[in-house]
This record gives structure tokens, sequence and C-alpha cells, in this order.
């Protein structure tokens, strides 16, 4: 694992922040961003003319989906470029806008895609104008994503769609899903699945609102009735849509953004701790040290992730000790950030009565999320287990 940069990865490390140091709009540097894993980059806290004004800058240097290929809007850049790139957008705070559209859906399209699909789907994914969300999960089929059993029926040129999504982000506004549903009930449960790409507005959809604990509304239920999407929204084959979404779930594997955000929250933490809580219990100054060592274990995860991409190794259960790990960290930090609070860790309104404006039980009460989402904790285990220590299936 080489740590330094070579000349030409320092040049364009250097490109990359003195970019955001002239180009990011002065609205990110005023309001602190969210903590936590699944509150990395959101952009619902900004004005919609900084948010258009930084896709804009972006999109100039194709650098809304920095490893697309140029000719479909992005810059080609190399595994340990783009790493570089997330690198530095996360220690500065600067959104990255590509959500499920440009992490995802986009990605896939490009692999699989024809080349009426590329045209169709891509400029809308790089301009925002059109909002992705994925349809994987179901009520029995989350951590078991095989065990899905959404049915799409081919009925001449369409394939009727029945079944239901649940825990789907953004649904109630994006124009089109990454859907996953069985088109071979009789196959083996990997080998029956089709990978289709769903426009929102057809007939037979329904959505309703999931709200967390923090009277937010990011998820969803999408029930589908009877919904007949057109034929030429399947992506790739018939029955192959399982492999094809091992490949969507394969992108952007570092999470060296995370390790970034996560040092901040560290960071932060031991900031207020040092300017306002001199007479901080002796375990509560402990877990700060412990959970900045940590969040520095989770950058060199990071780091060897990319090495290997750099190989041209795939990092399998790598990647699932890193998700697990940063998973179960994003909660430790949640909860020592609470025990340094005390009772000010109820107050979690942004005014002038709640310490880091009210961060902290925010973050608390998303990071229960964390060992859920994107793959829970168990699951990652069992990946480890079979891909890392050779375990039988058990």
């Amino acid at each position: 694992m080489e740590f330094r940069d070579t000349p030409a990865q320092a040049a364009f490390r250097a490109e990359v922040r003195t970019f955001i140091e002239q180009e990011l709009p002065a609205a990110f540097r005023e309001r602190h961003p969210e903590w936590g894993l699944f509150n990395v980059g959101r952009e619902g806290r900004f004005p919609l003319d900084a948010l258009g004004q930084w896709r804009r800058a972006l999109v100039s240097r194709g650098w809304i989906v920095p490893a697309w290929p140029k000719q479909y809007g992005g810059a080609g850049l190399t595994v340990v470029e783009q790493f570089i790139f997330n690198e530095e957008m996360a220690v500065q705070g600067a959104p990255q806008l590509r959500g499920i559209g440009g992490g995802w859906a986009g990605p896939t399209i490009l692999l699989y895609g024809t080349d009426g699909q590329k045209r169709r789907f891509l400029p809308g994914i790089l301009s925002g104008e059109e909002i992705w969300c994925q349809g994987f999960s179901e009520p029995g089929a989350g951590s078991d994503l095989a065990a899905l059993q959404t049915r799409a029926v081919r009925d001449g040129d369409v394939y009727v769609v029945n079944g239901q999504k649940i825990w789907t982000s953004l649904a109630h506004r994006a124009r089109w899903m990454i859907l996953l549903a069985r088109t071979d009930p009789d196959a083996p449960k990997h080998k029956g699945i089709s990978y289709f790409l769903l426009d929102m507005k057809l007939p037979g959809i329904t959505i309703r609102p999931l709200v967390n604990m923090l009277g937010s509304h990011e998820f969803n239920e999408v029930f589908f009735e009877e919904v007949r999407v057109p034929a030429d929204c399947l992506l790739g084959e018939e029955n192959r849509g399982w492999y094809m979404a091992a490949t969507t779930l394969d992108f952007e594997r570092s999470n060296i953004a995370t390790s970034v955000s996560m040092r901040r929250i560290a960071d932060d933490m031991i900031d207020w701790a040092c300017a306002h809580r001199r007479g901080l219990p002796p375990l509560v100054r402990y877990e700060l040290a412990e959970r900045l060592l940590e969040t520095e274990v989770a950058r060199l995860m990071s780091y060897r992730i990319v090495s290997m991409q750099a190989r041209g190794l795939i990092p399998n259960r790598e990647a699932s000790v890193a998700k697990f790990y940063v998973s179960e960290l994003d909660q430790r930090l949640a909860r020592t950030g609470m025990q340094m609070l005390g009772l000010y860790g109820q107050v979690a309104l942004e005014d002038g009565y709640a310490p880091l404006e009210g961060r902290v039980p925010r973050h608390y009460m998303h990071a229960v999320s964390s060992t859920i989402g994107g793959g829970t904790s168990e699951i990652q285990r069992g990946i480890i287990a079979m891909r890392g220590l050779g375990m039988p299936r058990g």
C-alpha cells in the first residue's frame, strides 16, 4: 500500500483543492453539514441557487461523475484519481451531488445499457434534472435480497409489475427507479431476477412515506399494481439482474468520504470538549481518544481498498470489513457524543441553546440505521466469514 502521491497525483490533488477553494459557494462553507454515515454530502439543507452554481462548476470539469468516460460527460479519472478527488471533496465538506443516479444507476447503465438507454438516461443524471431511487429491498427481502418477490411478467411489449419495495430513499421525489423484479419464479432465486429502469410516473405506482425518528421523510414504501413497464426499459439480459445488481453495489467501495467525515466528527467533538468541558470525566476523555484513533483505522481501510483496486484486484471481503467497521464506528461516535454532552444531548434543535448546533443528538438518532442500510452488520459478518476466512455457509 503506497501512502505517497506520485508527482502527477500530487498535482491533481492540488488542482482539486484549488478548484474547491475557488468555486465552492459560500452557502456550503457557512453551514456545517450533518453528521453520520448516511448524511455524507446531503444537499437538502442548502439553497437551490447554490446547488445549481456548484453543479455547473462540477459539470464543467466532468467532476459530477469523475470516473465516467469523457464522451458521456465524465472526466475519465483512474481509480486512484477518483479516490483523491473524493478525499479532497470530503476534507473540505464539498457535496458531490451524484446521488443514486450518478453513483449507481449511471455506471450500471454505462456497463450494460444499450446505446439508446445511454442517450436517454445519462444526460438527465449528469444535469441533475432527473432524480433516481433504488428499488431493491422488500419487507421480506432486505438482508437476503435474492429472496425478493416483486414480479415482472412479460406481456407483449411490456412487463407487468406487481409487488412492493421498502426503505426506498427519495422515491417521493424520484423520476426514475432502478428496479429488481423476479421474471422467472421457477429458477434458482439468484437466477430469475431482472433489472429494470422504471418510470415513477407510470400508472399503478403508490408511494407511502416512512418518517424516521428525526421526523425526516427520506424513506418510502412503494407499491406496484399492474404497472406496465415498456420492454425497452429492461437493462441487460432478462434473468441476469442479480449480477448487474452486484455490480451496482460495487461502485465506489473505498468509502474514503465516510472515513474523512468521521474524522471531522471526532475533531469537532474534541474541539468542543476542549473549549467547553474542561472537567470532562476521564471515561469520556478516553472514549474521545479511542474514537479519534478508530477514524484513522477507517481511513487506512479505505487506502487499502483503493490500493487493491489500482492493482486490478477486487476488494470483496475487504470492502465488507470496511463497511462493517464504519457502520459500527458511526454508532460509537454517536454514543460518545451523547455521553460528552450529558443532559444537553437532549437538545436537537438548531438554536443558541444546543451545543454543536444540535448535531450530536440528531446524529445519535440517525445512527440507528447505520448497521442496517447497505447490508446489515450480520450480513457483513457472514461475507467476511465465508469469503475472508473460508468458513462454510452455516
